[in-house]
């Protein structure tokens, strides 16, 4: 059973970027789930099609599946116009959209750091400044962004993730301070380790992720419902006086300066 009200969003509308896969999409499924309805985002439509059916199936909610490439201003001004006029209003953006490989920090090349950066850090402010631009700066709303621990510490082979991330907390920061005051909230989720995600498997392979799992004090990794969960809370009024806060969900493992344990370095990009 939900500890959420069933209705806690009706009526409301979100974008989700990376929408049709692992955490966007559990996100994008529990907001229409509670009522909103949703446009998720990808740049593979295949990647969205399937998603956006289960969804409206599953919840009775509109699901509106845009393809966009986050890395393109004119893109994500389309798509946020697109979900304004078909949904009538936009609450809720939810910037999930990521990319990320395993490289040695000596062996990554420029375009290899760049494009992390690009996806990462440039997405999360193009799709930012396009929904203030169309409708945040004169209704209000929120903007999460999903973030990482992997900043906190040292993670090999993550430098270029680390930064664009390091990027995303210092952008919410910002942005909620200038934002705030026209009745915009503007907060991250910075996760550990998600065990069911392509992410993850890639990261922390076989016996590497039980590593993990024996150094977290709470001897587990985390799951797309801990972040979705969190998520919901964030953006209901329950989270009303949260603003500029970066919400650490890992069980504490940042906390034991073990972040790079078991990362297995790949080859040259």
């Amino acid at each position: 059973m939900s500890v959420f009200r069933n209705d806690l969003f009706l009526g409301r509308a979100a974008l989700i970027t990376g929408g049709g896969t692992g955490i966007g999409r559990g996100i994008a499924g529990a907001l229409a789930r509670y009522g909103a309805n949703v446009a998720i985002v990808s740049r593979k439509l295949e990647n969205l099609v399937g998603a956006a059916e289960s969804i409206a199936a599953a919840t009775g909610r509109r699901c509106l599946p845009m393809v966009a490439d986050v890395r393109q201003p004119e893109a994500v001004d389309s798509a946020v116009n697109r979900a304004i006029q078909e949904l009538g209003r936009l609450d809720f953006v939810v910037n999930n959209a990521a990319g990320n490989f395993v490289c040695p920090s000596a062996e990554l090349s420029p375009n290899g750091f760049g494009t992390v950066l690009d996806i990462d850090a440039k997405g999360t402010w193009n799709m930012s400044r396009a929904a203030y631009r169309a409708w945040l700066k004169d209704h209000g709303g929120q903007i999460l962004n999903i973030s990482a621990t992997l900043h906190y510490g040292g993670t090999p082979g993550q430098v270029h993730v680390a930064a664009a991330k390091a990027a995303v907390d210092a952008l919410t920061r910002t942005l909620a301070v200038e934002w705030g005051p026209q009745g915009i909230r503007v907060n991250a989720i910075a996760h550990g380790p998600i065990g069911q995600t392509e992410g993850a498997r890639r990261l922390f392979p076989g016996a590497a992720a039980d590593q993990l799992r024996a150094a977290s004090p709470i001897r587990r990794l985390g799951t797309i419902d801990d972040i979705v969960n969190l998520a919901v809370f964030v953006l209901s009024d329950a989270g009303s006086n949260l603003n500029g806060a970066i919400l650490v969900s890992d069980g504490g493992l940042c906390l034991t300066g073990r972040l790079g344990l078991g990362v297995e370095v790949g080859p040259t990009i």
